[in-house]
């Protein structure tokens, strides 16, 4: 799990940072299975599809008001057993990504952070009787970005996308523009000139 355990910086290019709060994120897979996600209390975040769209708050503004909570997060078509004691959340795609922040004591990061860390976890839900540890590794003065390729290599990773996500997952009308340039689910990309 990448976490600013100190602020935000512009060494990181992002599409929408705020440099008042340290952030942390990770990207859910549901191919093999419910996932759970333990969030902490006192954060603001969100579960946004592949395709970045909303699917649930988490935090003040989520159903764990800013508890905390376990969030059960159903992968497309799932029809198995759902147990009870969890937030539970259907997702339209396979892969999703859970960014929240958390926010400074008394001009603090430490204490946001250290809950961040505390209460953290996901898991497939097959795992739930003994969750692997987590990972939290420090982001904080790195310089990496996080903004999408403005080259030929975005309709390839779009590709990928269209490939690994359902189809019902998007509107018909945005499947045929990317029909319309060779992205179709089930056949190569391999555009002509």
């Amino acid at each position: 799990v990448p976490i600013f355990e100190n602020r935000m910086d512009s060494k990181s290019l992002f599409l929408t940072p705020n440099t008042e709060t340290p952030y942390s994120w990770m990207w859910l897979d549901l191919k093999d299975g419910p996932v759970v996600l333990e969030a902490p209390p006192k954060v603001l975040g969100a579960l946004n599809d592949m395709w970045f769209r909303w699917v649930v708050d988490i935090g003040f503004t989520g159903p764990d008001k800013g508890e905390g909570g376990k969030y059960l997060i159903l992968p497309p078509g799932y029809s198995g057993e759902i147990p009870e004691g969890y937030i539970v959340v259907k997702s339209p795609t396979f892969s999703l990504w859970a960014p929240w922040r958390s926010f400074v004591v008394d001009g603090d990061p430490k204490p946001g952070v250290n809950l961040v860390k505390q209460h953290t976890r996901a898991y497939r839900l097959a795992d739930a009787g003994n969750p692997p540890p987590m990972n939290f590794v420090n982001v904080s003065g790195k310089d990496f970005s996080t903004v999408a390729p403005a080259d030929y290599q975005f309709w390839e990773y779009l590709d990928q996308v269209v490939q690994q996500e359902p189809s019902e997952s998007l509107d018909p009308v945005t499947l045929g523009y990317y029909a319309a340039i060779g992205i179709q689910k089930g056949k190569p990309f391999a555009p002509d000139a």
